[in-house]
């Protein structure tokens, strides 16, 4: 194989695997910045994506539909969102802890009731070929596009919008800069966060279901790998804007693809390492973008980590 065609091999398969792998984060994150802009933390969606995985899958395989799997993958990540945040309103309740609580409790449950769930194959989502016109096969793999990928990015710009531009945007800000000044005009705090965070449950375990019946495909206990966790960290990373958090996860989504498309031209020493490129991006952009001046540039003045 010559460097070239070597490279255009390389080049196709990270950016296939940045739409694949970019899109739990994506949605995790962009969950995660509506529940942060609210004025509330919600580091369990690590346990909401577990579990919308596993809800996803085993819907999928009794009723042999996959969208509807993801529709209640979804609805199990509000009722996850719901929980967290009826337990936050509580007097002398700190978010973190209790999200630390929910992410062990999500992710136990769906251990428990996905066992069964290891083995059978259940109906996957399809996808969109963008690239029947080309005869290139790395490129026609390239352009096979899951809708929740469109999904995904639809949402991100109208979250982005919706936050500047619309009444219930402004609802959220407020709520999320400074709790006084919300309950001044009027605005249930504590409604205004529970709605906040039972909505980016729902994200989360939208993304959850990606994982299990997209990419890759299948339900084991493994299967996040902590993906949950870095959508958190990407959060902070974008400065709490959605338009950011699309492009930090497709940036992400590559370095999780960098493993696979190494492999894909024979390259298969340091596998292991390339295969942690996600892990060694994140504790890298986090120490890059920690210096005092900017750490919490654009953070919402309610969020426990900026008191």
């Amino acid at each position: 194989m010559s460097d070239e065609a070597g490279l255009f091999t390389v080049l196709m398969a990270m950016f296939a695997g940045a739409i694949r792998v970019s899109t739990p984060f994506l949605f995790v994150s962009l969950g995660e910045t509506l529940t942060e802009k609210s004025g509330r933390i919600n580091l369990g969606l690590e346990g909401t994506l577990v579990f919308g995985a596993m809800s996803g899958y085993a819907t999928s395989y009794h009723t042999g539909s996959p969208w509807l799997g993801v529709m209640v993958a979804g609805l199990c990540g509000a009722c996850f969102g719901a929980l967290h945040g009826y337990l936050c309103k509580l007097p002398k309740v700190n978010d973190i802890a209790i999200g630390i609580a929910m992410m062990l409790f999500g992710t136990g449950l769906a251990f428990f009731f996905g066992k069964s769930y290891i083995q059978p194959q259940a109906p996957r989502l399809p996808s969109i070929s963008l690239g029947a016109w080309s005869d290139n096969p790395a490129l026609r793999q390239a352009l096979e596009i899951n809708p929740l990928f469109i999904l995904g990015f639809i949402l991100a710009v109208v979250l982005w919008w919706g936050l500047k531009n619309t009444r219930w945007g402004l609802i959220v800000r407020t709520t999320g800069d400074s709790a006084p000044a919300a309950l001044a005009l009027g605005i249930n705090v504590n409604q205004v966060r529970l709605l906040a965070t039972m909505a980016g449950g729902f994200f989360a375990g939208i993304g959850g279901s990606f994982l299990s019946l997209y990419y890759p495909g299948s339900w084991t206990e493994g299967l996040s790998s902590g993906q949950g966790l870095m959508a958190v960290a990407l959060v902070i990373f974008a400065r709490w804007n959605p338009l950011a958090c699309f492009a930090a996860a497709l940036l992400f989504g590559a370095a999780g693809a960098l493993g696979p498309a190494l492999q894909s031209i024979g390259i298969s020493r340091g596998y292991h390492f390339f295969n942690a490129a996600p892990y060694i991006l994140t504790l890298l952009i986090m120490i890059a973008s920690s210096s005092p001046k900017r750490s919490l540039k654009g953070a919402p003045g309610e969020l426990s980590i900026t008191k």
